[in-house]
């Protein structure tokens, strides 16, 4: 009887966690939460993208860390799909990273743009004159392989309470010389462990590796650790540059 009543109890303790993490979904799913909600580009396919985001942000930590290793963890690390944006080969060839590139960086500025009180722009030597941080993590890719490296940079966090970000902001937006963009909301870009990184294992950023500045969201699948940084815009809402077949949220 002892036993039936210890099932029942449990039973009742799920039900109770399922029924109050639907709840919580609920409500960031309701038209106004100032949560945003990855867009759907009116694929009915996206629409599962909004319900795992909801999920993860209504029943997991944000602030939870990614687990970090030691030196003799750190592994060969491939520039996979990785292509130069100062090759003028290319379709997304870069005249002005290219111009960067031969002046070794020195020129290279990050702009801080939009929804903040103080827009402005960040040569590498500011950015390394804030505290830095740096962590032993792995990359894990989206076409199944990974990587452990060690990653040196500022908080991403540091340099958007420097800008003044307005407690309208919902979106960072970041954009690169290769023409890629990609977006975090404001849990992941606050979160200790998404830095911009200027140093790899000890070294100056390579440009396999999006030199000079690239952006590392360890708590995300690796596409969305932009690299080759030119800007970054902050905005309430949602840029919609059109869907490139991948999730916009991709928690790990």
């Amino acid at each position: 009887m002892g036993e039936i009543n210890m099932e029942k109890n449990e039973l009742i303790t799920r039900r109770a966690a399922i029924v109050t993490g639907l709840a919580s979904i609920s409500a960031l799913l309701l038209p106004g939460c100032s949560k945003p909600l990855p867009p759907t580009y009116e694929n009915i396919l996206r629409m599962g993208d909004a319900v795992t985001y909801a999920a993860h942000r209504a029943l997991l930590s944000g602030q939870a860390l990614a687990k970090e290793y030691e030196y003799r963890d750190i592994s060969s690390f491939p520039a996979t799909g990785t292509t130069n944006p100062g090759d003028s080969k290319i379709k997304s060839f870069s005249e002005a990273y290219s111009r960067l590139n031969k002046d070794t960086f020195s020129d290279w500025r990050l702009s801080i743009e939009g929804s903040v009180a103080n827009p402005g722009v960040y040569s590498l030597a500011d950015l390394q004159k804030f505290p830095s941080r740096q962590q032993i993590t792995k990359h894990q890719c989206e076409e199944g392989w990974s990587a452990i490296a060690e990653w040196t940079g500022v908080p991403l966090s540091s340099i958007l309470k420097a800008a003044g970000i307005k407690s309208s902001a919902r979106i960072v937006n970041c954009y690169a010389y290769d023409e890629y963009m990609e977006s975090i909301d404001l849990i992941d870009a606050f979160h200790p462990q998404t830095i911009l990184a200027y140093g790899m294992n000890g070294r100056n950023l390579a440009i396999a590796h999006g030199a000079p500045v690239r952006l590392r969201v360890e708590t995300q699948i690796g596409y969305k650790s932009v690299k080759y940084l030119q800007r970054i815009v902050v905005t309430d809402e949602f840029v919609k540059t059109g869907d490139n077949g991948w999730a916009w949220y991709v928690g790990i």
